[in-house]
């Protein structure tokens, strides 16, 4: 029954329980009951959060600001289509995209907290030149860091579609991101143009409430990485995280260079102290990814995928898109993590064989801060496919 202390608390023990770690308390005093992260189950109990949304058209979010923009007759660069509304004026989407030229930096969000970010819904051109950087709270490197097309399941500059519960990728590049972003005092988002061309269309929508984040709520954090096998085998996804978090998804950009089956490394996640061996290990590339025998065709789903219509006998260099978000499995750790995969595929002697292929990554993990500031991002002429 409506406001019954049961319900309540049946609605908390299942929510507690259902994120995937038990032993996760609030270290605060809970804000009211449900927090602001979205979920079918929360639709129906009304709170005070109040809904804002960032885009080209409202940069600032602000209540009632949205659509002021004036058709500027003065501007050298516009954006695409930034004068269809000249003789329309004020109100008649005038601004509804931003221009990035090359080397220039624009701020798509710049909001003070507490909040957190519900959807992020991106349009661009599918360039690893173009980078997402999230900061939260003041921080002064960023928590996310990550070319745009890799950090929404899109590898090798090329357009897959992805239908998952953490990211959906629609024809012919709209880029969806669901995963929930909390942040208390200041959440700031850039991307960045590091190409020698102009980007003339971005695209863009990033939905947040304003409301209070729960005590024990972490930070999202995504990283990105790119190695040839031949000099790290096993690969590493991820590496130098310290404090208490929960690995969340994998995102794979793989290259294979020879042809037969690739996908017989394991996954590897080193815990709170782990060296040489470590606690939780897979048994092969496929089964990661909720895969069996191989990956004999495409598929999408709410947690894992390979998007890209690739075959272990084509010609190589044979390109692969994989993820797998561990939403309902997500990986604990108390003070550290570190996660490899191996690059290992069959020799002619039906023995396991070291492969040399060429692999790009996104890890996303939630952790307090403060974090390890990341590797340095690889130029751009070393991110390209």
């Amino acid at each position: 029954m409506p406001g019954h202390p049961g319900l309540i608390s049946w609605f908390l023990t299942l929510s507690t329980v259902s994120m995937g770690c038990a032993h996760a308390a609030p270290t605060d005093a809970a804000p009211e009951f449900p927090p602001p992260f979205g979920g079918l189950q929360y639709l129906p109990l009304l709170t005070d959060a109040r809904t804002r949304s960032v885009s080209a058209e409202n940069p600032t979010g602000e209540k009632g600001k949205g659509g002021m923009a004036i058709p500027n007759l003065e501007e050298a660069k516009p954006a695409a289509g930034a004068r269809a509304a000249d003789e329309l004026g004020q109100g008649w989407k005038v601004r509804p995209f931003l221009r990035v030229n090359a080397g220039e930096t624009a701020t798509l969000m710049d909001v003070a907290g507490p909040g957190v970010i519900q959807h992020v819904w991106l349009v661009e051109g599918l360039r690893r030149s173009h980078v997402l950087r999230f900061y939260w709270d003041g921080e002064e490197t960023p928590s996310i860091e990550v070319p745009v097309p890799d950090f929404f399941a899109v590898g090798h500059e090329r357009f897959a579609p992805v239908n998952s519960l953490a990211v959906v990728v629609n024809p012919q590049n709209a880029l969806n991101c669901y995963w929930p972003m909390p942040f208390r005092k200041r959440a700031r988002v850039t991307l960045t143009n590091e190409g020698a061309e102009d980007l003339e269309l971005l695209a863009y929508q990033i939905t947040y409430a304003e409301a209070p984040v729960p005590g024990n709520a972490a930070y999202l954090h995504a990283q990105w990485r790119r190695a040839i096998t031949d000099d790290e085998n096993p690969y590493v996804i991820l590496d130098r995280v310290q404090g208490k978090g929960r690995y969340v998804g994998t995102f794979l950009s793989w290259t294979q260079l020879e042809k037969g089956w690739f996908g017989e490394g394991e996954i590897k996640f080193f815990v709170d102290g782990d060296r040489e061996f470590p606690t939780i290990c897979g048994t092969g590339t496929e089964d990661y990814f909720c895969g069996s025998f191989g990956f004999a065709e495409p598929y999408s789903t709410a947690y894992a995928g390979t998007t890209l219509p690739s075959n272990v006998d084509a010609d190589p260099p044979n390109q692969w898109s994989l993820y797998r978000w561990h939403i309902q499995d997500p990986v604990c750790y108390e003070q550290d993590l570190r996660v490899t995969i191996q690059a290992l595929g069959w020799g002619a002697d039906d023995k396991y064989k070291k492969l040399s292929d060429n692999i790009a990554s996104v890890a996303y993990w939630y952790q307090m801060e403060p974090h390890v500031p990341f590797p340095p991002l690889p130029q751009v002429s070393r991110r390209v496919p």
